[in-house]
C-alpha cells in the first residue's frame, strides 16, 4: 500500500515523561520521507478501537516539545486489557485507515496487546510494523534494566521520604508511608534514597518480594521505636502474608476490586491506616501517623528526573527507527553500558509480553527490611542531577545551671 501512515497511543498508568516517549515517536517519524501522517489515539487502545485518532503531523515542533516536559498522558490513557477479540477489532481499524506502524507506549500489558496485534497483522498478510515502547513507574519489564517513568517517581519517594523523615524527627512518633508496588518493591525501596545520616528514617522498608508477618512487623517498629525515640516505614502496597493474600485485604472489613478482580490498592489509604491502628493498639504509641502516596508519585510536575526525561524521548526515537530500519516487531528494552550510561535494544515481543520482572535478591537486605548498596549505586544515576539534600544543626550543647 505504501500509505506510510503511523499510529501512536499510550496505556496504562500515566507519568511524568510518557509524553517524552510520544513526542519522541512524533518527531522522529517526521524526519523520515515516507512517513506520510503520525496519528495518534486518544485513550489507548479504546480510541483505536472507536477511531479517535488526532492527526499529530499537523502540530508545531515547538507545541510538541511544551507537551514532552508535561507530566500524564496527552493523549489520555486507559485501563481496558484487551483480549483476542478485543485485538481484533483494533487490528480492522488499523487496516481501514492502512496503517503500517503501530507504537504503543505502557506497560506489561501494552506490550502483551502489541504481540496479539502484531499476530493477527502477520496472520493476514498485512505488513504492519508493530513495536512496543516501555513505560511503568513499578520498574517491572523483563529485559530492561529500568523503564522510563520509574526514575522521577523514584526521585518523587526519595524526596518525599527525606522530607517525612525531617517532619518525624521533629515531632517523634510513627510515620507508615505507604508506596505503589503491587508485586515490585522498587519504587518503595526508593525511599532509602533520601537517607543521608545514620539514623535517618526510612527505618524499616517493606517490600511484596518478601512475605510480610504483622507479628514481625510489630517487633520490628517497636525496637526501632526504642533504639531511636520515632520509626519512618515505607510499605509497599503490595505487601502480603505467607499465602499470597494482599494485607490489606486481610486486616480490612472491606476491600474493593477493579474490573480484573484485584484488590483495589492504590486509590485508598486502607492499609496506611489498618498499619497505624494496629501500631497504637499493640505497641501504645500515642502518635502514629500514616500517608499514601497514590497517585502523586506518578505525574508529580515540578520533580523529574532530568534522565528520564532524556531516555524516555530516547525509546521513542528508537522505537521509530527500529521500526523503519528492522525487518522484525518488538519491545525497545534499555540496557545499562558502564557505570552510567545506557543502549537500547529491541526484544522479541514474547520474551516481554505478559511477563513481571521482581526486585533481584542482591538488592535486599538480608533483614528482608532495608536495601543494600547495590541498589543505591543502581538507583542513585537514575534520579537526576539537582537532588536536594538536608543539613543538622551541629550539636554544640550549653551546660546546664538548674538542670544539671
Amino acid at each position: 500500500m505504501g500509505s506510510g501512515k503511523i499510529l501512536v497511543a499510550q496505556g496504562g498508568g500515566p507519568t511524568a515523561v510518557i509524553n517524552q516517549s510520544l513526542v519522541g515517536v512524533a518527531l522522529e517519524a517526521r524526519r523520515f520521507r515516507e512517513v506520510t501522517r503520525v496519528y495518534g489515539a486518544q485513550f489507548g487502545v479504546r480510541g483505536i478501537v472507536n477511531e479517535d485518532f488526532l492527526d499529530l503531523t499537523q502540530e508545531t515542533s515547538n507545541n510538541l516539545e511544551l507537551v514532552a516536559a508535561t507530566p500524564a498522558s496527552a493523549l489520555g490513557s486507559t485501563r481496558d486489557k484487551p483480549d483476542l477479540k478485543y485485538c481484533e477489532e483494533i487490528f480492522k481499524v488499523l487496516r481501514a485507515h492502512e496503517i503500517e506502524h503501530f507504537f504503543y507506549i505502557g506497560g506489561n500489558d501494552s506490550s502483551d496487546t502489541v504481540r496479539i496485534v502484531s499476530e493477527q497483522a502477520r496472520a493476514a498478510g498485512y505488513p504492519l510494523r508493530a513495536i512496543h515502547i516501555p513505560k511503568t513507574i513499578d520498574n517491572d519489564l523483563v529485559g530492561n534494566d529500568h523503564t522510563p517513568g520509574f526514575p522521577s517517581a523514584a526521585r518523587f519517594v526519595a524526596q518525599a521520604f527525606a522530607g517525612a523523615n525531617l517532619d518525624n524527627a521533629s515531632l517523634p512518633g510513627v510515620y507508615v508511608g505507604v508506596v505503589m508496588g503491587r508485586h515490585a518493591g522498587f519504587l518503595t525501596a526508593a525511599s532509602a534514597l533520601g537517607k543521608k545520616f545514620p539514623d535517618d528514617g526510612p527505618h524499616l522498608i517493606y517490600l511484596p518480594e518478601r512475605v510480610f508477618s504483622l507479628d514481625s512487623f510489630l517487633a520490628d517498629v517497636k525496637a526501632m521505636y526504642e533504639k531511636h525515640g520515632r520509626c519512618v516505614i515505607a510499605v509497599s502496597e503490595g505487601i502480603h502474608d505467607a499465602s499470597g493474600e494482599p494485607i490489606a485485604t486481610l486486616l480490612a472489613k472491606e476491600v474493593e476490586r477493579d474490573a480484573h478482580g484485584n484488590v483495589q490498592l492504590s486509590g485508598t489509604g486502607a492499609l496506611a491506616d489498618l498499619l497505624c491502628d494496629e501500631i497504637r493498639a499493640k505497641l501504645g504509641i500515642k502518635r502514629v501517623r500514616g500517608d499514601t502516596f497514590g497517585y502523586l508519585q506518578r505525574s508529580f510536575i515540578g520533580c523529574v528526573s532530568d534522565v528520564d526525561q532524556r531516555e524516555a524521548r530516547e525509546v521513542g526515537e528508537k522505537a521509530v527507527q527500529f521500526a523503519m530500519w528492522g525487518g522484525r516487531d518488538g519491545s525497545v528494552a534499555i540496557r545499562r553500558t558502564g557505570f552510567y550510561s545506557v543502549d537500547y535494544d529491541l526484544l522479541p515481543l514474547e520474551a516481554v509480553a505478559g511477563k513481571t520482572r521482581t526486585m533481584e535478591n542482591e538488592f535486599i537486605a538480608a533483614s528482608g527490611t532495608d536495601i543494600t548498596d547495590a541498589f543505591r549505586l543502581y538507583l542513585r544515576p537514575l534520579l537526576g542531577s539537582g537532588m536536594p539534600d538536608a543539613y543538622r544543626l551541629r550539636p554544640a550543647p550549653v551546660p546546664k545551671i538548674l538542670k544539671r
